[in-house]
């Protein structure tokens, strides 16, 4: 073994490290997209293998059989890594940045096995024998190589048998919708426009997306009819109902003077845009679905809070006001208003709970801070529910909460979380390193409101997922009798009385 053909193994080992953690793991969170089984088994079978060549390369030198054996094992590498690439191309669409490391990975690849081939076909001819050999620090890292390839390897097979059991979203998510309606949707490449659209789609309404990207949104649910700028529909365009989720995004990042004035100021911008466009419009829209937050109700402690309850001044407050009395203008036009105050909506493709699935898997994670703390969440099939709910009903209006009957502290969701999992979540994030993150941390991980969705409620509306356990179960596959039994009664308690 020729140092070249150590170093080009160690590049390989980091790139794949760089792969897995950063697109696998971080961004692409395939261990829980249903859709990415096979890939997930591919994964897992050429873990296995790269577990056999790293403890071989590290630790012995292969004669005979052997060698032919480690040869096989380059080949067959070489057929699963190419069923990777189908199956990717299938079943997803590849970020650029895999699909530079997955090029560099091959020409590396291509490289190993010029220099190691023939070394391997020269052993082969000799007596078949395995001979124990070390190879300093090299062997250090052929070993951290197979314990990191076994672990993932593992990860990745489990997770492929796991998508079995995951729940596959429902298709019946707007049926309050009385007849075929024409849907505005701005935001509609976020966590939550994606699925709102997809759901509008599936069930036969006309979704007009408003998307500054087109390619983003070529991975939308179709059909629907794609526009980058509301000048583009004429004064005499029909829309029944407009939902309004675009905004910067709030929790990627610290914020700073100028990340908030981008949180306002997008917010603020777009939801102008929308007001003048139901100005202009020959047929006024029956209703506008604005987004919003809970974050309208300030830090309040161990307070119940409904729709009738008064906030307290932080930035989170501000901004939510802003953004609803940009909202309020279009009554102005005869314009049915709903201000959505969202909580921290639940869903395995993005929003917190994706973040936090791959540290709690790995038994990694834990409360924050104290986690005291409330959390007020929803399942996202529930909001899309929920919005649905809120275009069919004519009488509902002005804030809505967004949020499961059932609010838990941070201390209890993140132990359900780790029971979900079947892992111990215990390793606390002390307060003073979240606080490192400004005031994202303050008002949005160690703040909190304790919120309850009184007007919901009261309209009749009915959750699916009414409490943490039931929704986790259903999100992650594993949910039981029990779970559904809990959530059958949860959906029916009464809305909390007023304070």
């Amino acid at each position: 073994m020729t140092t070249l053909l150590w170093t080009l193994i160690a590049i390989q080992v980091a790139m794949a490290a760089f792969d897995t953690i950063y697109h696998h793991e971080l961004t692409e969170r395939l261990a829980w997209r249903p859709s990415q089984k096979h890939e997930l088994t591919l994964h897992a079978a050429r873990s296995l293998l790269y577990v056999m060549l790293f403890c071989v390369l590290g630790f012995f030198q292969v004669h005979g059989l052997f060698a032919f054996a480690a040869m096989a094992v380059l080949v067959v590498e070489v057929f699963i890594t190419l069923a990777d690439f189908i199956e990717e191309d299938l079943s997803r669409k590849l970020p650029a940045t895999e699909r530079v490391n997955h090029t560099l990975l091959a020409i590396n690849y291509g490289a190993i096995l010029v220099l190691a081939v023939p070394m391997l076909i020269a052993w082969a001819h000799e007596p078949t024998a395995l001979h124990v050999a070390t190879h300093g620090y090299w062997s250090a890292l052929m070993a951290c190589a197979a314990l990191g390839a076994a672990i993932f390897g593992l990860r990745d097979l489990l997770a492929s048998r796991r998508s079995d059991a995951m729940v596959a979203p429902p298709e019946d998510l707007v049926t309050a919708l009385p007849a075929r309606q024409t849907v505005l949707v701005t935001g509609a490449t976020g966590f939550i426009g994606r699925r709102l659209v997809q759901a509008l789609a599936t069930a036969g309404h006309q979704v007009i997306v408003l998307a500054r990207d087109p390619a983003r949104a070529a991975a939308l649910t179709p059909p629907f009819r794609l526009i980058t700028g509301l000048s583009q529909l004429p004064d005499d365009t029909h829309i029944d109902a407009i939902v309004n989720l675009a905004g910067e995004p709030i929790a990627n990042g610290p914020w700073t003077v100028g990340k908030r004035h981008r949180i306002l100021a997008s917010r603020l911008r777009m939801t102008g845009n929308v007001v003048r466009l139901i100005k202009r419009l020959n047929e006024k829209p029956q209703v506008l679905i604005n987004g919003s937050a809970i974050g309208w109700y300030g830090p309040q402690g161990d307070e119940t809070l409904t729709e009738s309850s008064d906030g307290r001044m932080c930035f989170s407050r501000q901004l939510c006001a802003d953004w609803e009395r940009a909202a309020v203008q279009a009554e102005r036009f005869g314009v049915r208003v709903v201000r959505l105050r969202i909580g921290l909506v639940l869903g395995t493709e993005g929003g917190m709970l994706a973040n936090m699935l791959a540290p709690f898997e790995f038994g990694l994670g834990g409360p924050f801070g104290a986690g005291r703390q409330w959390m007020s969440w929803i399942e996202r099939d529930d909001l899309i529910r929920l919005i649905a709910h809120a275009m069919a009903d004519p009488a509902l209006k002005g804030p809505v909460n967004a949020t499961a009957p059932e609010p838990v502290r941070n201390a209890t969701f993140t132990r359900e979380l780790g029971h979900a999992l079947h892992r111990p979540a215990f390793l606390a994030i002390p307060a003073p390193l979240l606080r490192l993150l400004g005031g994202v941390a303050d008002e949005l991980l160690l703040g909190g409101q304790r919120v309850v969705p009184e007007k919901a409620l009261k309209s009749g509306f009915v959750f699916r997922h009414a409490n943490l356990r039931s929704a986790l179960g259903a999100m992650l596959g594993t949910e039981t009798r029990d779970a559904g039994q809990h959530a059958g009664i949860a959906m029916h308690l009464p809305a909390p009385a007023k304070k």
